[in-house]
């Protein structure tokens, strides 16, 4: 005999996992601090805001160029990077060390800051030669929502409606 689990029925618009309640959207927002603000208006009225959220819709990826990257700049992103991750390994390294500790532990942050910094240098500068003109430019990469839906669990979704005197 094969049993299957029931299943159950999500209204539209909803995601429905095993573990989270039925939800559904009572408004949407342009812009997240609108969303925000309809959230604190439900707590200022006291309901159980644990029973909302905000949901992000229709991501969209946004890389923001941000200048040219040429060769100086490629050894300079390199080294600043080589730098911190040089210095956190000779300031965790310092941090074991039994003689003197103090000029061990400033010693040794130090060295790794320079040998970091040159070794970070020298790998910016290999991969932007490996790249071959393919990407000479510097960018920031942000993914944002076009648009956030309040949910609130269907129990109480009617008086959240309420609360922020939307039409249901």
């Amino acid at each position: 005999m094969n049993e299957q689990e029931p299943r159950s029925a999500a209204p539209s618009g909803t995601t429905f996992t095993p573990d989270t309640p039925v939800r559904r959207p009572i408004a949407r927002f342009q812009d997240y601090a609108d969303a925000e603000r309809a959230v604190d208006t439900l707590s200022d009225k006291g309901f159980p805001v644990e029973r909302v959220a905000i949901v992000g819709r229709d991501l969209e990826l946004v890389e923001q160029v941000t200048g040219r990257l040429d060769y100086p700049k490629a050894a300079l992103r390199g080294a600043a990077s080589g730098a911190v991750t040089g210095a956190l390994i000779g300031w965790i390294f310092g941090l074991v060390a039994w003689f003197t500790p103090l000029i061990a532990w400033l010693l040794l942050a130090v060295y790794g800051l320079v040998f970091g910094a040159i070794v970070g240098a020298l790998i910016g500068l290999l991969v932007h030669w490996m790249q071959r003109g393919r990407r000479d430019f510097a960018s920031t990469t942000v993914m944002r929502p076009r648009e956030y839906e309040l949910m609130v669990d269907e129990p109480v979704a009617a008086e959240a409606t309420r609360l922020l005197g939307l039409v249901a």
